[in-house]
């Protein structure tokens, strides 16, 4: 495999602490490996290290959010899900924690998943104020609609996704519309893609909806815009994220958490092994750029794995103490 440099940010998490080796309790563990770019590169690092650090003998078998929960909380495995979006299984997971049938070990996303309005960080470097949404409506006419000049576009969330609810309430609250503002539906997740690419490529004015982690915003730097207003968790729920929303607020999106999830059993059997995934998280900033290599090298979760312990040294081994970084070491050397 043909390799190049990543560039991921060396900001190391807060929450790192090292970690003692003890190899032999692990055992045989089953890793769930979701059908989607960061939660199988995910569970392919993990895969490396509980092999290499804990002597773990480690399976990868295919999973999906609700039925991974599903089969963690009624048949006990697999062992570890290493990527889930907590909410969209909530209540499988709160009964499975109330039976003390799951465990969750940590924020495998840091960050949690991030939604909001967004502009190119080369805007906000020439012009600081368009990461405010007044900077963003007081400069209207720099985010000039493609089919009317007339206009100001803002690039919303495609027709039958939840998210174009929660973007057009908030345009709504917001106000955009007098500003000038009309939203541009892309059609599709590639297309709306696609207009970030055309504008960083030109280096033209762009405004509109997107989330992270992406390959997107790991190819293109951009600025969340600020409300001002901060988020509630209520509202959101209860209105922003319902087709019938009389009276929206202007507030940020809650971030979503993105937990690694673990069945007791393994937590009870391996105390060493889960250690090490109780403090494993990425950053969104981390996960972008691993994705934008993933995407531009056609990578699966195997290769993305052999880029990021090969040249990310400086993240992965705040996950470890000294006698299992060396353990890791050894095992990278031989990639």
């Amino acid at each position: 495999m043909k390799k190049k440099h990543l560039g991921l940010s060396s900001l190391l998490l807060a929450s790192s602490f090292p970690l003692s080796a003890v190899a032999s309790e692990c055992g045989t563990v089953s890793i769930a490996d979701m059908n989607w770019s960061s939660a199988t590169f995910m569970a392919n690092v993990d895969k490396f290290i509980l092999e290499n650090a804990y002597d773990c003998e480690v399976e990868l078998v295919p999973g999906d959010t609700v039925p991974t929960t599903t089969s963690m909380v009624e048949k006990g495995e697999p062992d570890i899900a290493p990527e889930l979006w907590s909410n969209s299984a909530k209540e499988l997971l709160e009964s499975g924690v109330k039976e003390k049938r799951l465990r969750f070990a940590v924020q495998s996303l840091s960050d949690g998943g991030e939604e909001g309005f967004w502009v190119p960080q080369y805007m906000v470097d020439k012009d600081p104020s368009l990461a405010t949404i007044e900077g963003v409506k007081a400069n209207a006419q720099l985010f000039t609609h493609p089919e009317d000049d007339s206009k100001s576009a803002f690039y919303t969330c495609p027709a039958g996704w939840t998210c174009q609810i929660s973007a057009g309430h908030i345009f709504d609250a917001l106000h955009l519309d007098q500003s000038g503002f009309e939203k541009v539906d892309p059609g599709s997740g590639a297309a709306l893609a696609a207009t970030i690419a055309k504008a960083y490529d030109r280096k033209q004015p762009w405004f509109g909806y997107y989330w992270a982690p992406t390959s997107v915003l790991g190819k293109y730097p951009m600025v969340k815009v600020e409300f001002g207003q901060g988020t509630d968790a209520k509202h959101y729920q209860e209105c922003i994220t319902q087709v019938e929303c009389a009276a929206p607020k202007p507030i940020m999106w809650p971030p979503s958490k993105v937990d690694t999830v673990v069945t007791e059993s393994f937590a009870n059997r391996a105390p060493e092994a889960m250690k090490y995934l109780t403090h494993r998280s990425y950053t969104n900033k981390q996960m972008n750029q691993m994705l934008a290599w993933m995407e531009d090298n056609q990578a699966d979760g195997d290769m993305a794995m052999e880029e990021f312990m090969l040249k990310h040294k400086d993240i992965w081994s705040q996950w470890l103490d000294e006698k299992t970084q060396a353990a890791v070491q050894a095992a990278v050397d031989e990639l």
